[in-house]
């Protein structure tokens, strides 16, 4: 089987490539590029990740293309508390293009339940919408202690922990139980 994974330069999206790997999955890694300094440390975490299995070249996509656009226009709204909700989504859905183009069965991600504003289960449930593929989640039970333990034993976490700008169009106050019915009115606007 072939999936295609995000991959952050955070700690979860390498764990979960790995899970995914040990299984004998074929991933395809995609990288959406906000800087030079994450994009570095992506490359890094797909060294080490190459060597536990079939992990195809890394594909990155220019953040800045669907996002920002989008972003702008949910500030002129004044609905930015959906921008984590929208980022995912859009992510997402490039993915499952991209899956569609090398023949991919899934996406892969590094999803936790409820770590993040994006990753409730209200918002999981948009998200996943944006894709006809399956969505696999191996974190989806895990706590962040469980994932950096394992980040560490197979050597992602020393990459993935060091210093990185954070993202700045993350919100004061995301929506955390966003509905799929306002999610759509939202979507029609932009």
């Amino acid at each position: 089987m072939k999936a295609v994974a995000l991959l952050s330069s955070g700690i979860d999206s390498p764990v979960a490539i790995y899970l995914m790997l040990r299984k004998g999955v074929e991933v395809v890694p995609v990288h959406f590029r906000q800087d030079s300094i994450k994009e570095e440390k992506v490359h890094e975490l797909w060294e080490v990740l190459s060597k536990y299995g079939k992990l195809d070249e890394l594909i990155t996509v220019d953040f800045a293309e669907e996002h920002v656009p989008v972003f702008k226009r949910l500030k002129e709204l004044k609905k930015e508390r959906w921008t984590c909700v929208f980022c995912k989504w859009l992510m997402l859905r490039r993915a499952c293009r991209i899956g569609h183009e090398v023949g991919a069965s899934a996406i892969i991600t590094g999803d936790s339940l409820g770590q993040v504003a994006s990753q409730t289960l209200d918002n999981l449930l948009i998200i996943s919408s944006a894709s006809d593929l399956p969505v696999l989640r191996p974190l989806i039970g895990l706590d962040k202690e469980e994932i950096v333990q394992i980040a560490k034993e197979i050597g992602t976490f020393e990459i993935s922990a060091r210093e990185e700008p954070s993202c700045p169009f993350t919100p004061r106050y995301p929506i955390v139980r966003g509905s799929p019915g306002e999610f759509e009115r939202i979507r029609g606007l932009l």
